[in-house]
């Protein structure tokens, strides 16, 4: 009987030993773990950061484009609205030359005659 519990207690003392040394292993196996995760949880955040930036690069983009856009549709609207009162008033002129001229035949050939 002393034999079976000798034999019990070293089971224990043996069990005892490997549990501490599995759990001594697997601390710093976890430690650099968490490391690991660490530095992928920064990376992530590097990436979002950056893509966060780009996408406000792009949004700038657009804006400084539509900005350039309206900018332009207002200055050939202007130069059309120029180029319309030009023409009206080039048309007017011409008619009232051709009017003019009109008249002044009209009064020259009736004070020949």
């Amino acid at each position: 009987m002393s034999k079976i519990v000798a034999t019990l207690i070293a089971g224990l003392f043996a069990t005892s030993a490997f549990a501490q040394t599995a759990t001594q292993a697997t601390a710093p196996a976890t430690k650099a773990e968490a490391k690991a995760a660490k530095e992928v949880a920064k990376a992530d955040a590097k990436v979002e950061k950056a893509n966060a930036e780009a996408k406000a690069d792009v949004a700038e983009a657009k804006a400084d484009a539509a900005k350039d856009k309206a900018k332009a549709t207002k200055k050939a609207s202007k130069k059309k609205a120029e180029a319309k009162a030009d023409a009206a008033e080039a048309k007017a002129e011409h008619k009232a030359d051709t009017a003019a001229h009109t008249s002044h035949t009209t009064t020259t050939a009736a004070t020949t005659k």
